[in-house]
C-alpha cells in the first residue's frame, strides 16, 4: 500500500493503533466504533441477524443534526442503523467466498459520488480482505494484490476530497480502520493481538506537519473514535461512551478550543459514571475530573484578562495534562464497571439447569438398570400443592422484581404466557425432585429387591471415567485450564489408552476368572467372529449354573488377533500422538509451528495433495465394508469429487496439472459431493424404515445405521481442509480398532463405551484445530458449493463442521449399540449416559461463569467457552433425539 505508506510516513495524518476488545466480530465492533460503549459477548450470536441499534450513536447523532448520509458495504451497518442513511447498498457479509464481487458492489458507487456535493458523511466497508483470511488464511498470495487494490481505493477518495476543499470553507476528514484484526488462520473473535490491534487512520488537510517530523503510532482503544469523530463533526458525543478524545486530532487548534473539547468529553464520561457507580464521587476519576474544571475555570478569568502571557500557557498546559489524566482515569473506570448484568434473567436459567441436573443425577440408580425404566412423577397428587404454591411464590417474586428493576430484563421483557411457562417447567421440576428423593430415601425398595451382584464391583476403567470427569468439571473455575482445555481432553484420552491396555494385558498373561459383571456385556462366540451381547435378565442363570460363564479372551482369540488386541491401545496412542502435531490450538503454543502450517504453506501444495489423497483413500477403506454396493459406488465418487473441489479452489493440485492456475469457488465440484452425501443418507434412512416394517431384518437395520455414518463422514470429508483429512482418517481408524480389538473382547458395558465414544469425540473437536476461542470457528465450511448466502444451511454447515468429531463419533456410537448388541436397553442406557457426562460440565460451568462475572477475563476466556457448551448442548439434544428414535425402533420390533 505505497499511498496509504506515504501519507502515514509524510502525510497530513495521524495514525494509532486501535485496540479492539473481545469478542472481535463485525457487529459489536461497529457498535463500539459508533456508540463508543463495550458490547457484550451475546453480540457474537447477534452478529448473526444484527437487530437494530437502539443505543446512542454517532450516526444517530448525524442523522438528528440533519447531515445526510451515505453508505455502501456490509449490510450489517445497514440493520443496525435502518432509516438513517439517505443512499445505501448493503452486500452480505457472510458469504465468504466472495472476495471480489462483495467489494466490486462498493466500488462502482465511488465515481459517481465522489462527484457529487449533497452528503455529509460517506462511509464504506469494504469485506474482501476478511473473506480471504478466512478462505485461505493472512499468508495467502491473494492478500497482497487486495491491499493494493485497497490502496488505490484510497488514493482515488483522498485526491478527490482534496480537489474539493478548494471549494470548501471547512476541511475534509478521512478515517481509515479496521473493525478487527485477522489472527495466524485468517479468522477473528477472539482475543490474541493480531485479532484485537487495529489500523486507524485520521487524514486530513487540517493536521499540520513538518518536513522531518516522524509520528510514531499510539495505542488508543477503539472506543475513542465515537468522542473523536463526534466532536469533530460538531455533534454530542454518544451518551453512553466509554471512550476518550484522540488528543493529536485536536493538538493543532487554539488552547482555548482544545480545553473546551476535553471538558465536553470529562463532563460526558462523568454524568455515565454516576448513572452507573453509586459511589462516584470518591472514584479517582471524577476527582480529577472535579480538579480540571476549578483549574479551567481559573484559566478562562486569566484569559479574558490577559490573552497572551507565559502564565497563561503554563497554566493552560496544566489543565491540558489534568483533563487527560481525568479521561483516561474515567475511560478505564467505567470499561470496567459498566458491565450491567441481568442477575434476574441469569439466575431463573441457572435454577431450571440446575433443577434437570438434579433429576439426571438423581435418576442414575434406576436409568441405569438392566430395564432402564426411567420413571418421571409428573402427576403425583401428594406434591400437587406444592406445585401450586410454588408457582405462586414464584409469580409473586417475577411481579416484585420487575415492577422495582431500574434497568431492562430480558426474563420481564417476556409476555406473561412464556414467563408462566418458565414458572411452571421450574416448579414442575422442583415437585419432581422433591417426589423421586422421597421415593430413594423412604422407599428403599429398589435396592432389596434388585440386590448389586456379588460380582459387581468398580474396576479400574470406572475409576478413572469417574475421576476423569470430576477433573475436567473442577478443572472449568480456572481460565489457564478453559483456554487450553485441549490439554486435558489429550491427558484423558492418553490415559484411557494406557488403562485399556493394562486391562487388555492383564486378561491375556495374568487371566481374568471373576465373573462378568451383571449388565451388558460382550461375549464372543468360540469361532471369535459372531458378537453375542448378554443383558442382565442372564444373571440368574450365571448364579445358577456357573458352569456356563463366559470365556475369557485368551482363551477366544489365538494368533494375529491377539496380538492385535494388545496392542490397539499403543497404536491408538501413536495416533493420537501425531494428530497433536497436526493443529497447535489453545492460546499459550497457538503460535509455535505445527504441521498444518507447513502444509499449508505454498511451498508444500505437492505434499499437502498426496497426503489428502492417501487420507481420502484410507476414509473409503474403511467405511465402505459396511456399505451396500450403491453405497460403495456412491461413496467412491463422493470423495473423488472431494479431491477435485479442493483442486479447484487451488488447494491441491492434480499430479498432471502440478501449475495449475485455474482457480474457481467450485461450486460444481462441491455440490456434485452433496448429491451422493443426500443419496447416501437418503439410501440408508430408507433401509432404517424397511427395518421397522420387517421385524426379523436385522441386517438391513445395521447397513441403513452404518449408511447415515458413512453419509456424515463423506459430508465432513467435504468441509474439512485439506491438511485436517487425516484427522478424518485417524478417526476412523481409532474407531475400527476400539470395535474390534477391544470394546468385544473386553467385555466393556454400555456406560464404559458410551463414556469412551464421547471422550473421543471431544478430543477429536481440538484434534480438528479448534479452541475456546472463537477465532477457529472455520466459516468457510458454511459456504462449500454455495453461490450466494443462505442463513440455515450456511449456520448448519459451519455447525457441523466445527463439531464433526463428536457427531461422528456419536453417530459411530448408535451403529455399534445397534448392531453389536442383542441387548433391549442397550440405547437407553447410552442415551442416559451421553446426557449426563455433557451436562454435569454444562451445568456446572453455568454456575461458576455467573459467579465469575466480574473476572478480568470473563470476556476473553469464559464468555467464549459459555457460547461454545451451548452449542455443543444443542448437538448432544440432537444426539439424544437419535438415540431415543433408534430405541423405539428395536422397542417397535420387540
Amino acid at each position: 500500500m505505497p499511498y496509504t505508506t506515504y501519507l502515514v510516513e509524510k502525510g497530513a495524518s495521524h495514525s494509532f493503533v486501535a485496540e479492539a476488545k473481545p469478542p472481535t466480530v463485525t457487529m459489536p465492533r461497529i457498535k463500539a466504533l459508533m456508540t463508543g460503549s463495550l458490547p457484550g459477548f451475546v453480540d457474537v450470536v447477534r452478529n448473526l441477524n444484527s437487530p437494530a441499534l437502539l443505543e446512542d450513536s454517532v450516526i444517530r447523532q448525524a442523522k438528528t443534526a440533519g447531515k445526510r448520509i451515505i453508505f455502501y458495504g456490509d449490510e450489517t451497518w445497514v440493520k443496525l442503523f435502518p432509516k438513517h442513511f439517505a443512499e445505501y447498498d448493503g452486500t452480505t457479509s457472510f458469504f465468504v467466498s466472495d472476495y471480489t464481487e462483495v467489494d466490486n458492489n462498493v466500488t462502482r458507487h465511488l465515481d459517481k459520488v465522489l462527484k457529487r456535493g449533497d452528503w455529509d458523511m460517506l462511509i464504506l466497508h469494504y469485506l474482501g480482505l476478511d473473506h480471504i483470511g478466512h478462505i485461505s488464511g493472512p499468508n495467502s498470495p491473494l492478500i497482497g494484490h487486495k491491499l493494493s487494490e485497497m490502496d488505490s481505493v484510497l488514493m482515488k477518495i483522498h485526491t478527490s476530497l482534496q480537489s474539493k476543499e478548494r471549494e470548501t470553507p471547512l476541511p475534509n476528514l478521512l478515517v481509515l480502520c479496521g473493525d478487527h484484526g485477522m489472527s495466524e488462520t485468517g479468522s477473528h473473535g477472539a482475543s490474541s493481538m493480531e485479532e484485537v490491534n487495529t489500523p486507524l487512520i485520521l487524514i486530513s488537510s487540517a493536521f499540520e506537519r513538518k518536513p522531518g517530523d516522524i509520528r510514531h503510532p499510539k495505542h488508543v482503544q477503539q472506543t475513542d473514535v465515537a468522542a473523536t469523530l463526534a466532536i469533530a463533526l460538531g455533534l454530542p458525543i454518544p451518551k453512553d461512551s466509554v471512550g476518550s478524545l484522540l488528543f493529536p486530532v485536536v493538538e493543532g487548534r487554539p488552547m482555548r478550543e482544545q480545553l473546551r473539547f476535553l471538558h465536553l468529553n470529562t463532563v460526558q464520561l462523568s454524568k455515565l459514571l454516576q448513572e452507573n457507580v453509586p459511589s462516584y464521587e470518591k472514584d479517582p476519576g471524577f476527582e480529577q475530573f472535579k480538579m480540571s474544571e476549578r483549574l479551567h475555570g481559573n484559566w478562562i478569568r486569566l484569559y479574558l484578562e490577559e490573552k497572551h502571557s507565559e502564565v497563561l500557557f503554563n497554566l493552560g498546559s496544566k489543565v491540558l495534562r489534568q483533563y487527560l489524566a481525568a479521561l483516561k482515569t474515567l475511560s478505564l473506570s467505567l470499561s470496567t464497571q459498566v458491565a450491567q448484568y441481568d442477575m434476574y434473567s441469569m439466575m431463573v436459567g441457572t435454577v431450571v439447569v440446575l433443577e434437570v441436573l438434579t433429576l439426571l443425577l438423581l435418576s442414575v440408580p434406576q436409568a441405569l438398570h438392566r430395564k432402564a425404566e426411567l420413571e418421571v412423577p409428573l402427576s403425583s397428587p401428594g406434591f400437587s400443592l406444592l406445585f401450586y404454591l410454588v408457582i405462586l411464590v414464584l409469580s409473586a417474586v417475577h411481579v416484585i422484581v420487575c415492577t422495582s428493576a431500574e434497568s431492562s430484563c430480558y426474563f420481564c421483557g417476556l409476555s406473561w404466557l412464556a414467563a408462566g411457562g418458565v414458572m411452571v417447567l421450574a416448579s414442575a421440576l422442583l415437585c419432581v425432585i422433591v417426589s423421586v428423593l422421597t421415593n430413594v430415601l423412604v422407599g428403599g425398595n429398589t435396592s432389596r429387591k434388585n440386590p448389586v451382584h456379588p460380582s459387581s464391583r468398580w474396576s479400574e476403567l470406572d475409576l478413572l471415567i469417574l475421576l476423569g470427569t470430576a477433573g475436567h468439571v473442577l478443572s472449568l473455575g480456572a481460565s489457564s485450564f478453559v483456554e487450553e482445555e485441549h490439554q486435558t481432553w489429550y491427558f484423558l484420552v492418553n490415559t484411557l489408552c494406557l488403562a485399556l491396555s493394562q486391562e487388555t494385558y492383564r486378561n491375556y498373561f495374568l487371566g481374568d476368572d471373576s465373573e462378568p459383571p451383571c449388565g451388558l456385556h460382550v461375549e464372543q462366540g468360540l469361532d471369535g467372529a459372531t458378537p453375542a451381547w448378554q443383558d442382565g435378565s442372564a444373571c440368574d442363570a450365571l448364579e445358577r449354573d456357573k458352569g456356563h460363564r463366559s470365556p475369557s479372551p485368551s482363551q477366544v482369540l489365538r494368533g494375529h488377533k491377539k496380538w492385535m488386541v494388545l496392542a490397539s491401545p499403543w497404536l491408538i496412542l501413536a495416533c493420537c500422538r501425531l494428530l497433536r502435531s497436526l493443529n497447535q490450538t489453545g492460546v499459550q503454543w497457538a503460535h509455535r509451528p505445527d504441521l498444518g502450517h507447513w502444509l499449508t504453506s505454498s511451498d508444500h501444495k505437492a505434499e499437502l495433495s498426496v497426503l489428502a489423497a492417501i487420507s481420502l483413500l484410507v476414509v473409503f477403506v474403511l467405511v465402505q465394508r459396511g456399505c451396500s454396493s450403491v453405497s460403495k459406488a456412491a461413496l467412491a465418487l463422493g470423495l473423488l469429487g472431494v479431491y477435485c473441489y479442493r483442486a479447484a479452489i487451488g488447494s491441491v493440485q492434480f499430479p498432471w496439472r502440478p501449475d495449475s492456475q485455474d482457480i474457481s469457488k467450485g461450486i460444481i465440484e462441491a455440490r456434485f459431493v452433496y448429491i451422493f452425501v443426500l443419496g447416501i443418507l437418503f439410501t440408508g434412512t430408507k433401509d432404517l424404515l424397511k427395518s421397522q416394517v420387517i421385524a426379523a431384518d436385522f441386517k438391513l437395520k445395521t447397513v441403513g445405521l452404518w449408511e447415515i455414518h458413512s453419509g456424515l463422514v463423506l459430508l465432513a470429508a467435504l468441509l474439512f481442509r485439506p491438511h485436517n483429512l487425516p484427522v478424518l482418517a485417524f478417526s476412523l481408524l481409532i474407531q475400527t480398532l476400539m470395535t474390534k480389538f477391544i470394546w468385544k473382547p473386553l467385555r466393556h458395558d454400555a456406560a464404559e463405551i458410551t463414556v469412551m465414544h464421547y471422550w473421543f469425540g471431544q478430543a477429536f473437536f481440538y484434534f480438528q484445530g479448534n479452541s475456546n476461542n472463537i477465532a477457529t470457528v472455520d466459516i468457510s465450511a458454511g459456504f462449500v458449493g454455495l453461490d450466494t448466502y443462505v442463513e440455515i444451511p450456511a449456520v448448519l454447515l459451519t455447525a457441523f463442521g466445527t463439531y464433526a468429531g463428536p457427531v461422528l463419533w456419536a453417530s459411530h456410537l448408535v451403529y455399534f449399540l445397534s448392531s453389536e448388541t442383542r441387548s433391549s436397553s442397550a440405547l437407553s442406557h447410552a442415551c442416559f449416559c451421553y446426557a449426563l457426562i455433557c451436562s454435569i460440565p454444562v451445568s456446572t460451568y453455568i454456575v461458576l461463569v455467573t459467579s465469575l462475572r466480574y473476572h478480568l477475563f470473563i470476556w476473553s476466556v469464559f464468555s467464549p467457552k459459555l457460547l461454545y457448551e451451548g452449542m455443543h448442548l444443542l448437538i448432544t439434544a440432537a444426539v439424544c433425539v437419535f438415540f431415543t428414535a433408534m430405541d423405539q425402533t428395536r422397542l417397535t420390533q420387540s
